[in-house]
């Protein structure tokens, strides 16, 4: 953790390499579901690099059928961060602790994801877990891997104070006749792209303050290497416009 130049004797610092790399179809932050397995069609991929790139670290993790991914917040690390900020699950209009939120935006930019495990591949000496139910953005570097063990880790008599409700996915999603033709042209191996971004347009991803608001805005949002094209034509309906693939 850093704090503007100022050391201490008392704050010990560490390095870590990481040990793999998320594969995902989120490529930038917009979109990405606020919490993971709210969008169970996000399918990607652990790939695992250096030393760790070694199927015998994964010897046994078949068993599990979830998996929590310890990651860096390596999209927003530069911002830095502030004390205070905007939980979305409060309107983004009040002020939280951030070590009382789950903000990207924290004195050490780490996070934790459950994620589900649905196989485990070694070719070519490259092993890769592939996972879904993922909310991480694409090159997300991981710096552990730990089974998701039920009786320790899903607490139902947990209080989550201002979450402790799953939202709900708000919005209806429909396809125009253009984008439904850009399905058949763009829907490649197993993606499932209209299953995908109908989850992730359900969850409303536009900032929490433009919630339960009418909004004529035509948004896009990076899903692998398509452009989607969206607007909200009623309160609770979202059209899905067109797709388009984008220039490497």
């Amino acid at each position: 953790m850093s704090n503007t130049g100022q050391t201490s004797n008392d704050v010990q610092s560490f390095e870590f390499d990481a040990l793999g790399v998320i594969e995902s179809p989120y490529q930038e932050k917009f979109a990405i579901p606020r919490q993971p397995n709210l969008v169970s069609a996000a399918k990607g991929k652990v790939i695992l690099t250096g030393l760790a790139n070694n199927n015998e670290l994964v010897r046994g993790i078949e068993q599990f059928s979830h998996l929590w991914l310890i990651f860096v917040f390596h999209g927003t690390q530069e911002q830095g961060w502030k004390p205070l900020v905007r939980p979305p699950r409060l309107g983004g209009n009040v002020k939280t602790g951030v070590l009382a939120t789950r903000s990207t935006f924290r004195p050490n930019p780490i996070g934790m994801s459950v994620v589900k495990l649905d196989k485990v591949v070694t070719e070519k000496k490259q092993t890769i877990l592939h996972i879904s139910g993922l909310d991480l953005l694409n090159g997300t570097p991981i710096l552990d891997i730990k089974p998701y063990v039920p009786y320790s880790d899903a607490l139902i008599d947990a209080d989550a104070g201002f979450a402790q409700e799953q939202p709900e996915a708000v919005l209806s999603v429909i396809f125009s006749e253009k984008m439904q033709a850009d399905l058949i042209k763009y829907e490649q191996d197993d993606r499932k792209l209209a299953l995908l971004i109908e989850q992730v347009l359900k969850q409303d991803p536009r900032p929490a303050y433009k919630r339960g608001k009418t909004d004529d805005k035509v948004y896009g949002m990076s899903l692998y290497d398509l452009n989607i094209q969206w607007q909200l034509i009623s309160l609770d309906t979202v059209l899905v416009l067109n797709m388009t693939q984008i220039a490497k």
